[in-house]
């Protein structure tokens, strides 16, 4: 593999494939997909760039998920953001749950009109609100390629480039495959490049390493809502699917059998963690009947691919579970935004999915797969509509533009020593990883952590250059660790409970802290306060 030498101000012909764009998307997930059409579709000409393949890699592509998919009647649409508000701490704004809602519709009747084999209800009528991940990403990708975009698979980018004003003018990064690097030079950037789960064996999931986080924070873009990171899902423990919802008909018990008290996948979570701490619990998913049953095995059926290899039949045998850690990718922080674009804070960025806060739809709690479906159909078309917009507003022809390496960790030709990247994810996942730290969170047990990650990103810091061999491996271990520091930073700054935000030594919801956390910096974390929007009349009243 060819190296890029780095310094300050870059040769843009110093990769082995170098590409024009007016708009580069970071991403091939749903949200990078929709994004990709979005802009293709405003006449820009746009590059997609992923680092596994377009829609078969990341979480959706991996099984099904639900969709926030609600008709256009206003009495179901106010009672789907309330039924919502409570969970996420009252942190969310209508206006957004409504325009999410609006876009939501509009895009999966499109995917009917492009194709997508919806089911049918007993009267005929299209079920909606259910995708299988496998079928509609195979759609997204074709739908991409027929707009004309460019595609890199399997070529993770490094970072992102700005020109001398500052504002992003494309990314550069490696081809796995053929063993060589690439460039683009592009008008604007939409990352879409997902969350966090920090590598902890969840399906679909291991691609998921905060990498647009960091590169975002290497320019000085902002974040919100990481203080609501540490979400956990239930899988098998010897498995690693993390669909969830099915767990709703499940008897959680101690080894012997008998029903472990509060055990719940909903509002009962935190027993099974608690339990989890001492001994074993099993799972029989005894409360479904045979219909419900036989829809289960059609909507997911990788769920049940690792217990039939097993020999389990779930809904009569008991089999043991476990909980793997999500992070931003089940839970609701990422990047700020700062208007309906779904611009950032660093001109000419955009982000999308899980690569963004989605506090604006869920608060404080996870959207699970419904509401995380809907974001990243909704943001990804708008930040591609915005970065195509961007785009035409007169900015300098990206092949003119002098382009600028922010020279980030890992990327830094300083003479020192590289990194082990292994050593450093194994010494983040035994921060984050542990209930008594993140699930069960105090104010000791996140600053001993925090003090740990911080005396890593240390010595991180001033590391060289990594070989071309590691260099991938070593930017995803500092983007886990970068993505950990602003988690523990936020929520020593929330001493309460809110969402999936549990402080054991703050067991309450304290009403005057109704606010966003925002976090940026790298070698110092600053946290700065933004106020939520105004409550409604009905959730005065709750």
């Amino acid at each position: 593999m060819s190296v890029i030498r780095l310094s300050e101000t870059i040769d843009s012909n110093a990769a082995s494939l170098v590409r024009d764009a007016d708009v580069l998307v970071i991403g091939g997930g749903p949200a990078g997909a929709w994004a990709a059409c979005s802009a293709a579709a405003a006449g820009a000409q746009v590059a997609l760039v992923d680092k596994g393949c377009c829609g078969t890699s990341g979480a959706t592509a991996s099984a099904g998920t639900g969709v926030w998919y609600v008709p256009p009647d206003a009495s179901k649409r106010l009672a789907a953001m309330e039924s919502r508000e409570k969970l996420g701490g009252y942190l969310q704004d209508r206006a957004w749950m409504g325009r999410v809602l609006d876009r939501t519709y509009e895009s999966v009747n499109l995917l009917a009109e492009w194709g997508y084999p919806f089911p049918h209800d007993d009267n005929g009528q299209p079920h909606r609100t259910n995708l299988r991940g496998p079928d509609y990403m195979r759609l997204m990708r074709r739908r991409v390629l027929r707009s004309g975009v460019f595609i890199l698979d399997h070529s993770p980018a490094l970072e992102l480039l700005t020109d001398e004003a500052g504002a992003v003018a494309g990314a550069r990064g490696v081809r796995r495959q053929v063993g060589d690097t690439w460039l683009v030079r592009a008008k604007s950037v939409v990352l879409a490049s997902g969350g966090c789960a920090f590598l902890s064996g969840g399906l679909g999931c291991n691609v998921l390493t905060g990498d647009g986080y960091l590169m975002a924070a290497e320019l000085g873009a902002e974040f919100s809502g990481m203080e609501f990171s540490n979400a956990y899902a239930i899988s098998p423990a010897f498995a690693s699917v993390t669909k969830t919802l099915f767990y709703n008909w499940a008897t959680f018990t101690y080894e012997d059998g008998t029903p472990i008290p509060g055990a719940a996948s909903h509002g009962g979570r935190s027993v099974i963690a608690r339990t989890l701490l001492t001994q074993p619990v099993y799972c029989r998913i005894d409360k479904a009947d045979e219909r419900t049953q036989a829809l289960m095995r059609a909507s997911q059926p990788n769920f049940f691919v690792p217990l039939d290899r097993a020999g389990v039949d779930p809904f009569r045998q008991r089999f043991p579970v476990t909980l793997r850690l999500e992070g931003t990718v089940r839970g609701t922080g990422g990047l700020r935004l700062v208007d309906e674009t779904c611009a950032t804070t660093v001109p000419g960025l955009y982000a999308a999915g899980d690569a963004a806060t989605r506090e604006l739809v869920c608060g404080g709690f996870t959207g699970g797969g419904s509401h995380n479906a809907a974001w990243a159909m909704s943001s990804g078309f708008w930040a591609g509509a915005g970065a195509a917009d961007y785009a035409r507003q007169g900015v300098a022809a990206s092949i003119d533009r002098r382009l600028r390496s922010a020279r980030g960790i890992a990327l830094r030709a300083n003479g020192a020593a590289e990194f082990d990247p292994g050593a450093l994810v194994r010494a983040v996942q035994a921060e984050v990883f542990p209930y008594q730290i993140n699930y069960f969170r105090t104010a000791d047990g996140l600053s001993a952590a925090l003090d740990r990650l911080d005396r890593l990103w240390t010595g991180v810091r001033v590391a060289g250059q990594s070989s071309a061999d590691r260099v991938v491996k070593a930017r995803e271990a500092a983007a886990m660790l970068a993505t950990s520091r602003f988690m523990y930073r936020s929520a020593l700054a929330r001493p309460e409970s809110r969402g999936m935000h549990k402080r054991e030594d703050h067991p309450r919801l304290d009403d005057a802290q109704r606010h966003h956390l925002v976090s940026s910096g790298l070698d110092e974390i600053t946290i700065s306060r933004r106020p939520a929007a105004e409550r409604a009349p009905q959730e005065m009243a709750a």
